[in-house]
């Protein structure tokens, strides 16, 4: 089962737990109904902003919509391994491929406060869409290639070796510079 799926299943059963219609959801998370009713469907799944928002209304962590058995201990990654690729497809509701590939560093790791992630970010066509911030903050650091970080009214251009921590309430953007496809680890904290 992809990962895209098992996020839409996670996501319909902690609905269904808590009682809850995709109208209801989608109101508590200033989310559209449509974009919850393709993640449920195991379309693409939208940026980590909805998500969290999504997350935070059904009162859990974003974790929790990206594991499948957490564990007590140490997780451990490596780079080897094939993990579970989740493609976001980005803000543009209307998306229909992924611009960002994540492979979840600490999947499984039970009651985690930070989502460490491996990023393709490939490059864009078509217009930039709007920016969008989160509670929290996010470390991000430029394995290969190099990005373009538009922080508010602030674009940030990133290569190789650099990093660049920001509060995420900011609206923010995230892509390839250029049109080669970068890699990227980047740690996200969201409070619950």
């Amino acid at each position: 089962m992809s990962a895209e799926n098992k996020i839409g299943a996670k996501l319909r059963q902690l609905r269904e737990a808590k009682q809850m219609t995709v109208e209801q959801l989608a109101e508590q998370s200033q989310c559209h109904a449509e974009q919850i009713r393709q993640i449920e469907g195991g379309d693409l799944v939208p940026s980590l902003t909805p998500l969290m928002e999504i997350a935070r209304a059904l009162g859990v962590r974003l974790g929790t919509l990206l594991d499948d058995d957490p564990l007590e201990g140490p997780v451990v990654f490596t780079s080897t391994q094939s993990p579970n690729v989740i493609r976001f497809s980005g803000k543009d509701p209307e998306a229909t491929s992924s611009n960002l590939d994540f492979y979840s560093m600490a999947a499984g790791k039970k009651d985690r406060h930070m989502e460490p992630f491996m990023i393709d970010v490939k490059p864009r066509s078509g217009e930039a869409p709007p920016l969008s911030g989160h509670e929290g903050e996010e470390f991000i650091y430029v394995l290969s290639g190099a990005i373009l970080i538009s922080y508010g009214k602030t674009t940030y251009e990133l290569e190789a070796g650099q990093s660049i921590y920001y509060d995420s309430v900011v609206p923010h953007d995230v892509h390839a510079r250029g049109d080669e496809t970068a890699k990227i680890l980047a740690v996200v904290y969201a409070p619950c």
